[in-house]
């Protein structure tokens, strides 16, 4: 189906925004711009909506295989292009872990079945995810690995994480961490800080996660390797990824909307659905984020998507697993929160979760370009919705901001030119 979409909003790449019309055919984008027609197109009035690239999420949970109870490809696809992502990064801590070519083809030919958006999976760094061996870089990278990442657990072996990197460097890839140093962990469930010693709660301190990414980050100079920075959740961690970066180091970070919107002090009661790794960290560490997305320190905002079962949240804030559901709330809450609120304009927002993450891990997505394959994602500015998790076609409810306002809700998401998923009776 070739569609022309009528009366949109678009930003260009100068960053201004401006009315155009979009053509799509045979999948890809054939024009744009003002008063365009055409004969074999549908023709779609998208009535002043904002039309975008379609978002790209480097790091979501799908569960699948072996945790299908919390998550499958077909669900977390699903709750992707609802919420206006078009292209997502899979974590490998699923079991088995893609560690091995076996590994790696059943979980690909598991995505060619079920997904509906563009899947790009992680390859382990380790054989399942011990820390120990490390896994065959190049055999993954040909099976089409995106990135290699431990994520769940740091690399605890310096000497294996530079190991780790010289191979991943060698080929022309990432290694991408989630950054723990397990003897400070201290078997907290919360941030280190005034909610864990109001509570009786054992704590995370923020130098566990600063720690493991300065070792990492002077690892990566040696190697000359592209380190990637999960979650990025503390100040220390931000202000080392700067001095990083002003060293010349090849570094990146991402962070994710709750660590943006939300601290300790935000907790309800002892909610588990505010429990997740990277915890809710202090004020100033939340001030620290938003100044480093905004000078550039951090790259990109991704979701971390990590569904579970209500009855694994209702084990309590000590026992209950890390993680909460994103794709389906990140850009509306995001626009309402920072673009409303004049923090961020609508053309970085649109650009933290398309551009950016495209020219970081060398997409050839992410821009709305003559040409170029037509993944594009069309949402309603005005419209405002309370966040309901009981609408969530991901598996997991799990989410702090159930209740929350919201404007900036998708409507529409195409991948390859083909609508994935729209709102029932939009632009009927």
């Amino acid at each position: 189906m070739n569609y022309l979409f009528k009366n949109g909003l678009y930003v260009n790449e100068e960053g201004s925004t401006i009315k155009t019309d979009i053509l799509i055919q045979d999948g890809v984008v054939a024009e744009i711009g003002e008063s365009l027609e055409s004969k074999d197109a549908q023709v779609i009035n998208i009535q002043g909506h904002l039309i975008a690239p379609g978002f790209i999420d480097v790091h979501v949970h799908l569960r699948e295989p072996g945790g299908e109870h919390k998550e499958t490809i077909a669900t977390g696809t699903l709750a992707a292009a609802k919420g206006g992502f078009t292209t997502i990064c899979p974590m490998p801590n699923t079991r088995p872990v893609p560690d091995s070519v076996e590994h790696m083809e059943d979980l690909q030919k598991r995505i060619s079945e079920s997904a509906h958006v563009n899947v790009l999976p992680y390859a382990a760094i380790t054989v399942r995810q011990l820390g120990e061996e490390l896994t065959d870089f190049e055999a993954l990278k040909k099976l089409g690995a995106f990135a290699f990442t431990d994520d769940g657990v740091g690399v605890q072996d310096a000497s294996k994480m530079l190991e780790a990197m010289k191979r991943a460097a060698a080929i022309h890839m990432p290694i991408v961490a989630h950054c723990e140093e397990n003897t400070l962990i201290n078997k907290g469930c919360v941030h280190e800080g005034k909610f864990s010693k109001e509570n009786g709660l054992n704590g995370i301190p923020s130098v566990c996660e600063s720690v493991h990414i300065a070792r990492d980050v002077l690892l990566a100079e040696a190697a000359d390797c592209h380190y990637h920075v999960c979650h990025i959740s503390t100040e220390g961690s931000v202000r080392v990824v700067r001095d990083a970066k002003r060293a010349g180091i090849r570094v990146t970070a991402e962070v994710s909307p709750h660590h943006l919107l939300l601290c300790d002090e935000d907790i309800v009661g002892l909610d588990p659905n505010f429990k997740m790794n990277p915890p809710l960290r202090g004020v100033e560490d939340r001030k620290a984020l938003i100044e480093g997305l905004l000078d550039g320190t951090i790259d990109m905002i991704a979701t971390d998507h990590a569904p579970h079962t209500a009855e694994e949240k209702a084990l309590g804030i000590e026992r209950a697993p890390f993680g909460i559901t994103g794709l389906e709330t990140a850009f509306p809450l995001m626009y309402t929160n920072f673009v409303e609120t004049n923090i961020l304009t609508l053309a970085q927002l649109v650009e933290f979760m398309t551009v950016k993450p495209a020219e970081v891990f060398g997409l050839d997505s992410g821009r709305l370009q003559v040409g170029k394959k037509a993944d594009i994602t069309i949402v309603n500015l005005e419209e405002e919705q309370e966040i309901d998790p009981a609408t969530f076609v991901s598996k997991g409810k799990n989410t702090p901001f159930a209740g929350w306002k919201c404007k900036g809700w998708p409507v529409m998401t195409l991948v390859g030119g083909k609508i994935a998923w729209q709102k029932e009776s939009v632009f009927a």
